[in-house]
């Protein structure tokens, strides 16, 4: 699982990479968190077009951020999502707390 955080005007982009199972999500957590806590983004965006798998765990992932951001008066929202992670999202029914858009094929 690889993270990289941009910011560029106020929002950052967190991108994810890799397979965001049960164990990478502590260290995806961790990263984004420090990431966070150094910038103070207004907005914060995560995009997972390079997600090759995602489970329950990636999720937690999303809330956690989500909260976090809500916390400090920020906003957040996920892009790029591929179909396996955005069948995982679906179940979940995420999309009615945070805004979704789909990776183009």
């Amino acid at each position: 699982m690889k993270v990289k955080a941009t910011t560029k005007d106020g929002k950052m982009t967190i991108y994810l990479a890799g397979e965001l199972d049960h164990n990478a999500a502590r260290e995806a957590m961790f990263e984004i968190e420090r990431q966070i806590d150094e910038k103070l983004p207004r907005d914060c965006v995560i995009d997972m077009s390079g997600l090759a798998f995602m489970d329950s765990s990636g999720i937690a992932v999303i809330l956690k951020t989500y909260k976090r951001m809500h916390e400090s008066g920020g906003r957040l929202w996920v892009e790029n999502v591929p179909k396996q992670p955005m069948r995982v999202l679906d179940a979940a029914g995420i999309e009615r707390i945070i805004r979704i858009t789909i990776l183009s094929e």
